[in-house]
């Protein structure tokens, strides 16, 4: 398992995201070299956890629960081949693009040596929005990537958002490595699936506790305290 990337992206004027905002920084692009990563700060404050990296939109991204994004360039392989076009490492808005790494299947609350020092925790899938959606139409020939939301979530390969558990340095070919994995069922597909189409999984998602995203973590409780409710 390893890395086969360090993306980094910055501001870029786009008429597909929040017009209040008007950039977006999810043009990910490879770089060479080291990155510093570490824990930004809380959401609405802090950006990216990667030295380098553009948050535009502090309010839905970013934070210590969503400092780093992780994606499996085995899920891109998969896209490229029912787009029909190439999809370079970065371009789904990713700082890290592993191989080997089943990113999917890690549970909620694992812990991912990279390098020598960085340590990183799984929070969450990523959750796609028109920005996404906007910059795949940008960049993939026309109509491949209609309903290109509904066909992301149905798939249930989002991707990890990762926070910052201890900072460290890293650079494309450093090896990934599973220090921790939690005993319990919450898998990033799972969670996913229940925060999106699956709701009824969503008291399922405390086994995870306060490992998973604070956000999803309260969904999860609220929903579960009216379902006792109804009982």
């Amino acid at each position: 398992m390893k890395l086969l990337s360090v993306n980094v992206g910055r501001p870029k004027a786009v008429p597909y995201t929040d017009p209040k905002i008007g950039v977006t920084g999810i043009d990910k692009r490879p770089i060479q070299g080291p990155v510093q990563v570490t824990a930004p700060g809380p959401k609405g404050v802090g950006g990216s956890g990667m030295a380098g990296d553009a948050v535009c939109s502090l309010a839905h991204h970013g934070g210590n629960d969503q400092a780093v994004y992780a994606f499996a360039r085995e899920d891109l392989d998969d896209w490229q081949r029912e787009l029909g076009a190439p999809l370079s490492n970065g371009m789904f808005g990713e700082n890290l693009t592993t191989q080997g790494v089943d990113v999917g299947g890690a549970k909620i609350g694992e812990r991912w040596r990279v390098g020598a020092d960085l340590i990183v925790e799984v929070t969450s899938g990523r959750i796609p929005c028109r920005t996404f959606a906007g910059e795949m139409a940008a960049r993939v020939p026309d109509g491949w990537t209609e309903d290109w939301i509904k066909r992301f979530t149905t798939r249930a390969a989002p991707g990890a958002y990762l926070r910052v558990v201890e900072p460290g340095e890293i650079r494309a070919g450093d090896p990934v490595e599973i220090v921790h994995r939690p005993d319990h069922e919450v898998t990033v597909a799972f969670q996913f699936r229940a925060v999106t189409l699956e709701r009824e999984l969503l008291p399922r998602l405390l086994a995870a506790a306060d490992a998973l995203n604070p956000s999803a973590l309260k969904r999860a409780r609220a929903y579960a305290a009216r379902g006792s409710q109804d009982a």
